[in-house]
């Protein structure tokens, strides 16, 4: 009985021994992650929103909207993707390209007369600003009534105006976007209304509106919320133009503060689509919503932004390389360092372009000097050199030498035969 009695105790001690034990094993990083995200707003799953797939990367939520990218100007470093590279119709973002190149190809003080083009552009159904027959305007006030008011009347009309005729331009349209880098993008009109074979991608969209960004005058058109045309030859009176953009109007819900310039656009097939620019934190954003709910994509542009700005920072990387002709910012999450880049270098030309990496992602670049390449040079132009001085040495003969000392010392010995002479007579 007694022998019972231990051994029943022994296996009590030795239960509260492994009980004891099992409760110091510390939880795994799963079960504590899992135990963290129930309590917060999951992730996007990366194949939806492809940038939460980069290692290391802020992880963001989805949008409704069915295309979206936050792009830094910079460095070109896309922040968040959805969907970047579907094509999507425009809408009047359209006209974000219309104002590039006529900013590119005009000057504001060229006179623009309406003519029958224009003037369709009033019964198309579209935004317009009742321009009439022979109506004369600045191709400034043009400008800001494309941005502020979305007159298709006056696209139409500069279209035609630049180029001689609407095709024209949108040709000459299409050949931009080409150049800025544009590879699923194709214009029909310039105003952006419907059209089946008129799409752009998100990215696409982002490469545009940073290009125009980059100009003076459209940077300030983009951030005006009110202007007036004063009274043409035509017009009895002022046009008062109101621009529509939330993220610009200080009284609006949707206003964003750091928002420097933007438009938006609806029509029943592309739904609501947002591009615009915000600066703040030393960085400009730019932000595209594509295929949107009307009322929706300004609240989302600027959770977008505001994730932009809040998880990530521009990082100078250390000057190490005192050949550095360029570059060397990059675009990363907050608290990275140097040391979780990776690089990749393309020679070219007596330079080498480095490509900085973040998880396999380009956050940057620099344009390096190729000094291996001018050592490599200046040791083949010393080779050559040196080389030549052999050629000549060996292409010549020592003869002439010994003829010319052979004579001068049968000189030399015949002065001393007559100093002798001299001296002794």
């Amino acid at each position: 009985m007694k022998k019972h009695i231990r051994f029943t105790a022994a296996l009590l001690a030795l239960g509260l021994c492994v009980s004891t034990a099992v409760s110091q094993i510390p939880v795994s990083a799963t079960e504590e992650t899992a135990a963290d995200t129930s309590a917060q707003v999951q992730a996007a799953d990366p194949s939806i929103v492809t940038t939460n797939g980069i290692a290391g990367w802020p992880q963001a939520t989805d949008i409704s909207s069915t295309a979206a990218v936050v792009m830094e100007t910079s460095t070109n470093t896309v922040l968040y993707s959805k969907n970047a590279d579907q094509a999507l119709y425009p809408a009047s973002a359209v006209k974000i390209m219309t104002c590039l190149l006529v900013l590119e190809n005009s000057s504001l003080d060229d006179q623009v007369t309406m003519t029958a083009t224009g003037v369709s552009g009033v019964t198309d159904g579209g935004a317009n600003i009742s321009a009439q027959l022979d109506e004369v305007f600045t191709m400034e006030q043009c400008l800001y009534a494309i941005m502020v008011a979305s007159a298709n009347d006056i696209a139409l009309q500069v279209a035609e105006h630049i180029s001689g005729s609407v095709d024209a331009f949108v040709a000459a349209m299409n050949a931009r976007a080409q150049e800025l880098g544009c590879t699923n993008t194709v214009f029909t009109n310039p105003t952006g209304l419907p059209d089946e074979n008129q799409h752009i991608t998100a990215h696409d969209m982002a490469l545009i509106m940073e290009a125009a960004m980059a100009n003076d005058t459209f940077r300030t058109i983009a951030a005006t919320t009110s202007y007036t045309i004063p009274a043409t030859n035509v017009s009895g009176g002022d046009r008062v133009l109101t621009n529509n953009f939330t993220m610009i109007n200080n009284t609006s819900d949707g206003y964003y503060e750091a928002c420097i310039g933007g438009k938006e656009g609806y029509t029943q097939a592309s739904g609501s689509t947002l591009v615009c620019e915000a600066a703040k934190n030393n960085m400009k954003l730019v932000c595209v919503v594509l295929n949107g709910a009307s009322g929706a994509t300004d609240d989302e542009a600027i959770a977008l932004l505001n994730y932009g700005f809040d998880n990530f920072a521009p990082l100078t990387l250390p000057d190490d390389d005192f050949n550095r002709l360029s570059g060397g910012t990059v675009i990363v999450p907050n608290g990275a360092a140097a040391d979780s880049l990776t690089t990749e270098d393309t020679a070219s030309d007596g330079q080498i372009q480095r490509q900085y990496y973040f998880g396999g992602t380009p956050v940057g670049t620099a344009i390096l000097e190729d000094v291996q390449q001018e050592k490599d040079t200046a040791g083949e132009t010393g080779t050559k050199n040196m080389k030549a001085a052999q050629e000549f040495s060996s292409s010549r003969t020592y003869a002439p030498y010994y003829i010319i000392g052979a004579i001068g010392a049968a000189f030399l010995l015949f002065f001393l035969f007559l100093m002798i002479h001299v001296i002794k007579s």
